[in-house]
């Protein structure tokens, strides 16, 4: 893909924490740690933005930056300079470690400095004000050296009080459910609801400076014996900034039955700050964000407009939100009858579709509303205060995670209370029950006819949306006066666009993170070249495209698209079985985050990361039986029941976290260290087996592809992050790479039996060929890589690289070296990076140009199919704009992902 380039600039560094050397005692004898670097590339890094701009009104910025093998030791400070060399505050920790022991990937906070930043080895400077934290008494007490923010540490209010100087700016901060208990699917009923508030469990100090802090707050939702709705929030400090960031993710846990009105239908989802209001009503001033950085700029009680003038000095001072004169030096026409001119206390902005919003206004509580404007993509942006002291505050996504709502009540009086809605009362309720009632399909051998016809694996009670979650990310301000409109539109855009420091691309891939060798930069220097870069292109505009005209937005739905198109209604088969959402079939999050990798594309950093942010949530379950578990593509995210380790898999994660250091991907990570063991809970293969088969903690069936890259990976990353289970994810990533490359065929066994309380798989007594196309299209080939570069075990290195060689050879070549063929097998153009990764491990030259071929002419898209796209308009189509009716999101994760690392690879070797 070509670059864009960007070109705002910032940078960062820090100090890394200790760690003790990893031990390599486990295992076999050649299961050795693969050799350190001798000549490690300890240069400096020029870190980036992302985007224009810089850090902006932000609180902060967080990049994680990779190093070569060898180069730091653990413990390594690191210092930050700016263009002109001045030093820079910034606070590092290490993310990862290598085997040896060294510095794999630091992560580097930063709250100032503007154009390219410097990173290098050295001490760091500290920030003129520091954040500090204090936890005595009955708070956190977290100062930027701007602001104050106490925190409870129990009861329902997450955040007592925001201060700036002696100002208290905000106060009872706290999570707002409103539960609906029964759903009318007509226009019967009475509609009843009841409130739930947050409830703190615990809280924790993550950091505390000096550059950055972390607060997480755990709870439920919880009203009188009843609890539920776990939430987690972190609450983010900077040093010297006057906001913070909340990361707010909830779990779901209620009931919904398909069939049923009665259950537990989120009406209302929010964050509640209450304001206090100083001034006088005409010094009181209301913002709300609309579209870009449109705003309503009003005074709770105007002086704008009316019969008699003011005079013009006082008109310009309150749009601008400036304290008015005294009002005896206004015209006395107006002074005298101040009385008579409303106050506005209370506004609504709702957007109740990615498409529109509607604002409106009234007096106060029990008086009519009044209409005060409307567009179509609200910024989720709005502010309450006045000449003393306001409050600014905003919601990521606003539109696209629909149906969301601002709400300011209550501005005329003493108090004003704002809420941040990410769920809005006046839309419908959050509906999950499955949406049909299964036809029927009550035994395997009926639920497998389904799969024949719709490409849904349906099983009774198995479409639950209990243990899915989902993130949002909100910003406050403390402000010591109503901002100018020119910082106004700063903050709404750190609200929709959150400033990232970036690490570039070949840094990236000279630390060789992510699979030494899979990605390189973009290169056109040959019309082949060109070419192939040109269909990258094609296909990551069509998808960002696609995701707008067909409105691929809303709370559970923003972030993912689909599987497969319908050619005949020209629409994708959003309603139709295993054909629906794509929830990461054939690894498209591998596709999208190694594209940016090579690239550092702005707009694919932004699709993978909402993508990310989808999968790693909601096509996940969190609680329940099946945590640690996703679910396979169909109608509705968690509709399938297939509910398999390719979906939860860690290796879609480990991008976003190691690029960001983000704590709440990190929790993902951490959380399937264990998910071995669903396999005592959940058979895979539980409809197809033709041989008895019970769950044994001794003996569980795990393949060696879908199941074993998903399990590899997360003991890798815990490993890799030195996390509380290192040492025993150490163990079984390197007893299963032993025991898969003991067994008789290698990988080409298909599977083994695994004890959970060993970490080792039995070697079986006799060769067997089970081989499927899907074995390593969920990261396999990635992570194998990966491993490889970590551990010197040839064993394994001679089993995947024969793997490798014979997916893609012919029938007599498989028949030859296995004694079977492999029946029939599909994917071979994205199977072709894998002949690309072991011709070059293995200095075969045939297999080089084997993969050429495969990648020209097998399956998959060609250098024959359209590559472009048709227009669409009425009466064909609900909106007008294009298709690529050809194109398919299995292939298009394929074929990205192939187009990428052959050209790595093999880019050298292309055919003429």
């Amino acid at each position: 893909m070509s670059p864009i380039p960007r070109r705002s600039l910032l940078k960062a560094a820090a100090v890394a924490g200790a760690a003790a050397r990893f031990s390599w005692a486990l295992g076999a004898k050649d299961a050795q740690a693969a050799p350190g670097a001798e000549a490690a590339d300890a240069d400096p890094v020029t870190l980036d933005w992302l985007e224009d701009g810089g850090l902006g009104a932000a609180p902060g910025s967080t990049v994680g930056v990779p190093w070569p093998m060898g180069a730091f030791r653990a413990g390594q400070t690191f210092a930050l300079t700016d263009e002109g060399g001045e030093d820079v505050p910034v606070q590092s920790w290490p993310i990862a470690y290598w085997p040896d022991g060294s510095l794999k990937w630091t992560a580097h906070a930063v709250s100032s400095g503007s154009g390219t930043l410097t990173l290098a080895a050295g001490d760091a400077v500290a920030p003129d004000k520091k954040v500090t934290v204090s936890t005595g008494g009955g708070t956190v007490d977290v100062s930027t050296g701007v602001i104050s923010v106490k925190i409870g540490k129990n009861g329902s209010t997450l955040v007592k009080s925001v201060t700036r100087g002696s100002t208290e700016i905000a106060r009872n901060g706290r999570l707002v459910l409103v539960r609906q208990p029964e759903i009318e699917d007509e226009d019967q009923g009475t509609v009843k609801t009841e409130r739930f508030d947050g409830a703190i469990d615990a809280v924790t100090v993550e950091q505390e400076g000096p550059v950055r802090a972390v607060v997480r707050i755990e709870g439920k939702h919880r009203k009188g014996n009843r609890s539920w709705l776990p939430f987690s929030i972190r609450l983010y400090f900077y040093a010297g900034a006057d906001s913070f960031r909340m990361v707010h993710t909830i779990t779901y846990d209620g009931t919904q039955e398909p069939g049923r009105a009665s259950g537990d239908f989120i009406r209302g989802l929010g964050v509640r700050f209450s304001v206090p209001m100083r001034d006088e009503a005409y010094d009181r001033h209301i913002r709300v964000g609309g579209e870009g950085t449109g705003l309503l700029r009003e005074a709770v009680q105007g002086v704008t407009g009316l019969r008699r003038d003011p005079g013009a000095a006082v008109q310009a001072a309150q749009y601008a939100g400036q304290r008015l004169p005294d009002p005896s030096t206004w015209d006395q026409r107006v002074t005298t009858r101040l009385q008579y001119i409303p106050h506005w206390g209370d506004y609504t902005l709702a957007q109740l579709s990615a498409d529109g919003f509607t604002l409106r206004k009234r007096t106060k509580k029990g008086h009519g509303w009044i209409a005060a404007g409307g567009g179509k993509r609200a910024s989720g942006f709005g502010y309450v205060g006045g000449a003393s002291g306001g409050f600014s505050f905003g919601l990521r996504d606003f539109w696209e995670k629909f149906p969301a709502q601002l709400d300011i009540r209550d501005a005329h009086t003493d108090e004003a209370e704002v809420t941040l809605w990410l769920w809005s009362p006046e839309a419908q309720p959050m509906d999950l029950r499955f949406y049909h009632d299964g036809m029927g399909q009550d035994t395997y051998a009926e639920q497998l006819e389904g799969l024949e016809i719709t490409y849904e694996d349906y099983e009774p009670a198995f479409g639950t949306p209990y243990g899915i979650a989902r993130t949002s990310e909100l910003l406050f301000w403390a402000n010591e006066s109503t901002p100018a409109p020119e910082t106004l539109a700063r903050q709404v855009e750190a609200v929709r666009t959150l400033p990232q420091l970036t690490a570039p691309p070949r840094q990236l891939i000279k630390a060789k993170v992510f699979g030494p060798g899979l990605y390189s930069e973009p290169d056109r220097s040959t019309a082949a070249k060109a070419k192939i870069e040109d269909h990258l292109d094609f296909l990551f505009t069509y998808y960002k495209d696609q995701v707008e005209q067909r409105r691929w937005y809303g709370f559970w739905d923003y972030g993912d698209f689909m599987h497969t198109y319908d050619t005949v209604r020209h629409q994708w088969r959003y309603d139709i079985g295993g054909y629906a959402w794509d929830n990461s079939e054939l690894s498209p999050d591998l596709w999208l985050w190694y594209a940016y990798l090579r690239s550092g594309r702005p707009d694919i950093f932004r699709f993978a990361e909402a993508l990310t942010r989808h999968t790693g949530e909601v096509d996940v379950y969190h609680l329940g039986q099946w945590a640690g578990l996703g679910t396979r593509h169909g109608v509705q995210h968690f509709a399938d029941s297939a509910k398999q380790q390719r979906i939860s898999n860690t290796t879609y994660r480990r991008f976003y976290y190691f690029l960001t250091a983000d704590e709440r991907v990190g929790d993902l990570m951490a959380a399937n260290v264990d998910s071995d063991e669903t396999f005592l809970v959940l058979d895979p293969l539980r409809k197809i087996r033709t041989d008895p088969y019970t769950p044994d903690r001794h003996a569980l069936s795990v393949g060696f592809g879908t199941d074993w890259s998903g399990l590899v990976s997360a003991w890798l990353t815990e490993w890799e992050r030195k996390g509380p289970k290192w040492e025993k994810a150490k163990a079984r990533v390197l007893s299963t790479m032993e025991g898969i490359a003991a067994q008789p065929n290698g990988f080409v066994q298909g599977s083994g039996l695994y004890d959970l309380d060993t970490g080792k798989f039995a070697t079986a007594a006799a060769p067997v060929v089970s081989v499927s196309h899907l074995s390593a299209v969920f990261g396999l080939n990635e992570l194998c890589a990966e491993l490889i570069h970590l551990v010197d075990m040839p064993k394994f290195n001679e089993v995947y690289f024969d793997y490798c060689r014979y997916f893609n050879a012919t029938k007599a070549e498989q028949a030859a070296r296995y004694g079977s063929n492999f029946g029939t097998l599909l994917l071979f153009q994205g199977h072709s990076r894998l002949d690309a990764y072991a011709a070059v491990q293995t200095g075969d030259e045939t297999l080089a140009r084997r993969a050429w071929t495969k990648f020209y002419s097998s399956d998959g898209y060609t250098e024959s199919s359209p590559w472009k796209t048709e227009p669409l308009s009425g009466p064909v189509t609900l909106v007008a704009g294009s298709e690529a009716s050809w194109v398919s999101s299995n292939d298009t994760a394929l074929y990205g992902l192939a187009a990428i690392e052959n050209l790595a690879l093999l880019g050298d070797k292309m055919p003429s």
